[in-house]
């Protein structure tokens, strides 16, 4: 009975395990290599292959997206936007570094003859006053996740950093050393089990012999 109660608890805490390293590990990595690429191609956009996560925090673009949700861009060239497309771009009436994500109302030029668009929050009464040359792009709209930008903020705090990042590493070094003492437990009652059983067949060899 003791025997079956451990094993259960064993294939528990591996399905356990199992669980939070699918859905940890995979955003560890991503974390890790948005972090090393914001470090290391400063005044870019960090990406993750050909995508990157932005965080929505306006409801300039609602109803399509609204403040606190998490949307997925794609980065491609400017000649493939067409009007009606939802951009990511630097504001260019802003600092350089900051982005804003609104729809393609018109594609035009700039003063330099380059292509460009003309934007517009969907809902906004007025288009925006600087056009988007297409330098300033970072991609375009994909899909979005909705309220998890505000999750992603609170990851970025001491809060989130401790419940979110912390904690999981803490509950997999746990489940892994609980998991290996549950295997030595059970491979060294299988072992004294055996060693029980031989020493009766030994015991049953020998009484045998005597007779």
């Amino acid at each position: 009975m003791e025997k079956e109660k451990t094993t259960t608890i064993y294939k528990v805490m591996t399905v356990i395990g199992t669980v939070l390293c699918i859905i940890l590990i995979p955003i560890l990595i991503i974390n890790c290599t948005l972090i090393v690429k914001s470090y290391t191609n400063k005044g870019e956009v960090p990406s993750f292959g050909s995508r990157f996560p932005m965080i929505v925090l306006t409801d300039s673009m609602y109803p399509e997206i609204e403040s606190g949700d998490l949307i997925i861009c794609k980065q491609v060239e400017a000649e493939e936007v067409k009007t009606g497309d939802i951009i990511c771009f630097f504001d260019p009436s802003g600092n350089g570094t900051s982005t804003v994500t609104h729809r393609v109302m018109e594609v035009t030029k700039d003063e330099n003859g380059e292509l460009a668009w003309v934007t517009k929050g969907d809902a906004n009464n007025v288009e925006d006053k600087a056009i988007v040359p297409s330098s300033k792009l970072v991609g375009v709209y994909s899909t979005r996740i909705k309220g998890a930008g505000n999750i992603a903020m609170f990851m970025q705090t001491t809060q989130g950093l401790i419940i979110c990042v912390i904690c999981p590493i803490i509950l997999l070094v746990a489940y892994d050393v609980i998991r290996r003492r549950m295997y030595e437990k059970k491979n060294k009652e299988d072992t004294d089990a055996l060693l029980k059983e031989l020493e009766a067949l030994r015991a049953e060899k020998q009484k045998n012999s005597e007779k």
